[in-house]
C-alpha cells in the first residue's frame, strides 16, 4: 500500500499539466481566443516534433543552450570567488552592497546599448550581457552564504590552528554552498531570460528567441508555441540538473 502511495506521490507534479492541457483544448473547443492565434496542444507538439527531429527548431535549442550556459559558466567564475572575498568582510561588503543591489535591480534590456558599444553585434553582446546579470544574483548569494557560515565551524578550524586562507576556502566556501546553488539557480534562470530576449532584439539569425520572433511575425503560431515550450523546458532542465548536482556534492547541508 505504502508503496502504491509513493509511486502516486512521483505523478503528483502531473496534475498540473493535465489541468493545463485540458484548460487548453477546451479554450480551443470554445475559441475563447481566435484559433488562428491559439493551437490546439496536439498540432503545438506535432511543431516541437518536427522542429526537433528534422527542423530548424533543434538548431535554434542548441545555439540557445550554447550562449546560456557560457553566460552561466562566466558568471559562476567570476562571482563565486570575489563573492567568496566578499562575504569574508562584512565591511567589505557593507562598502559596495549598494552598487551591487543597484545593478542586480537594473533591467537587463537596458544595458543592452552599452553592452552592444563595448562589444558590437553578435554572440559576444548576448552571452556577456547574460552572464553580468547572472553573476551580480551569484555574487550576492554566495556572500551571504559566507557571512552566514556557522561560527562554530569557524571556531574550531581557527582553534585548529587554520590559516585565514584556509579557513577561508576549507570552511566559509564549503558552508556557503547551499547558498551557492540558490544563486546558480537563480542565475541560470535569469540568464537564459536575458539570452531569450537578446535572441529577439540584438541581430540574431538562430536560437529560441529569434524562432519566438520569426514565427510571430510570419504567423506561424505552432511554431511560436513550440519555441516558447522548449524555452520552458529548457529552463526548467537547467534548474533541474543544478538541483541534481546539488543534492550530489553538498550532501552536508543543514547538518
Amino acid at each position: 500500500m505504502n508503496a502504491i502511495r509513493r509511486r502516486l506521490g512521483h505523478l503528483t507534479p502531473l496534475i498540473g499539466v493535465i489541468g493545463l492541457l485540458i484548460v487548453w483544448q477546451i479554450a480551443v473547443w470554445f475559441e475563447v481566443v481566435d484559433p488562428v492565434l491559439l493551437p490546439s496542444p496536439a498540432d503545438t507538439f506535432i511543431a516541437v516534433w518536427n522542429g526537433m527531429t528534422g527542423g530548424r527548431l533543434w538548431i535554434d535549442f542548441l545555439r540557445t543552450v550554447e550562449r546560456t550556459s557560457l553566460s552561466i559558466a562566466y558568471a559562476a567564475a567570476i562571482a563565486i570567488p570575489l563573492g567568496t572575498l566578499l562575504g569574508s568582510s562584512t565591511a567589505v561588503y557593507r562598502s559596495v552592497e549598494f552598487v551591487v543591489d543597484f545593478f542586480r535591480s537594473t533591467p537587463a534590456s537596458a544595458l543592452f546599448p552599452l553592452f552592444l558599444v563595448i562589444f558590437g553585434v553578435g554572440d559576444n553582446t548576448k552571452i556577456m550581457v547574460a552572464a553580468f546579470g547572472a553573476s551580480l544574483v551569484i555574487l550576492f548569494n554566495v556572500a551571504y552564504g559566507v557571512m552566514n557560515a556557522r561560527k562554530t565551524r569557524l571556531l574550531a578550524a581557527k582553534v585548529m590552528g587554520a590559516s585565514k586562507m584556509r579557513v577561508l576556502t576549507d570552511v566559509m566556501l564549503f558552508e556557503s554552498m547551499p547558498q551557492t546553488f540558490i544563486g546558480l539557480r537563480n542565475g541560470v534562470s535569469l540568464a537564459l531570460v536575458i539570452v531569450i530576449v537578446a535572441e529577439m532584439f540584438i541581430g540574431s539569425v538562430d536560437g529560441l528567441g529569434y524562432s519566438v520572433l520569426d514565427s510571430q511575425m510570419l504567423f506561424e503560431m505552432p511554431d511560436m508555441y513550440a519555441a516558447i515550450f522548449v524555452a520552458g523546458a529548457l529552463g526548467y532542465g537547467f534548474n533541474l540538473l543544478f538541483l541534481v548536482i546539488e543534492k550530489r556534492f553538498v550532501h552536508w547541508s543543514g547538518h
